[in-house]
């Protein structure tokens, strides 16, 4: 694995968030990590990056421990884009994606990168100069998406980035990311609610439930079975729990 994470459980004091989990994603591959709200989904993306209470196991990268602090990772070649975009409002587009490498000091490398991502999204370069509270929710989202990749990143982490857009600009976002693997050769893993769009596109899945994971396969194998029937009618069961 590229990117793993081995027994990792997180505790947000009293509240257990993730229990024993253990999942990773391959170079290339791009790897969704679903479930019910309250699974413990977005837990694994902060657990990665140093924003969660981990109180065991370890996350490990490029089959070492993951040692780096948070404000570190991003050179360490993991870039992440958080749920809700959070984009800078009041800075311009080219401002807003320049923050995706600031510790980048070489500014031709600056440039290129900069090039590359506006080419990628032409609605950012055309409205480089605009504050980003002009923009749609749509157009901020892949704003989101280009800072991320001005990182230049070998792994992508994406939490929920369809969430709160409409069906037409959920497709845009899902061909997107999977032209972002394509193109930019970028490992990703997505955290993502939207099952149907998000399972059209990754290499393979892992379902959590209540900070569990309860299942890991193909998209197909997922569609085969009952999984996420099961998980979203609270009817799976564990071995280790006490009977009431």
């Amino acid at each position: 694995m590229l990117l793993e994470l081995i027994n990792i459980s997180v505790r947000y004091g009293a509240v257990t968030a993730l229990t024993d989990v253990s999942l990773g994603v391959r170079k290339g591959e791009v790897v969704a990590v679903m479930g019910p709200n309250g699974a413990g989904k977005s837990t694994v993306l902060k657990a990665i990056m140093g924003l969660a209470p981990v109180v065991d196991g370890q996350v490990h990268w490029q089959q070492e421990p993951l040692a780096a602090a948070t404000h570190e990772i991003v050179k360490e070649g993991i870039s992440f884009v958080p749920q809700g975009r959070r984009v800078f409002t009041h800075l311009t587009i080219e401002e807003n994606l320049e923050m995706g490498c600031l510790y980048l000091n070489d500014r031709a490398e600056k440039a290129r990168r900069l090039d590359s991502v506006m080419e990628f999204f032409p609605v950012l370069h055309e409205k480089r100069r605009d504050l980003a509270s002009q923009m749609s929710g749509g157009q901020q989202q892949m704003l989101a998406l280009g800072r991320g990749l001005m990182a230049d990143p070998q792994v992508l982490l994406l939490d929920e980035p369809t969430l709160g857009l409409a069906p037409i600009i959920v497709t845009e976002v899902f061909e997107r990311v999977a032209e972002i693997s394509e193109m930019f050769q970028t490992t990703i893993m997505v955290v993502e609610h939207n099952i149907k769009g998000v399972l059209d596109i990754v290499d393979r899945a892992y379902v959590l439930d209540m900070g569990r994971v309860v299942f890991e396969g193909t998209p197909d194998r997922v569609r085969e079975t009952d999984i996420l029937t099961e998980v979203f009618l609270g009817k799976v069961s564990y071995d280790d729990e006490e009977e009431t």
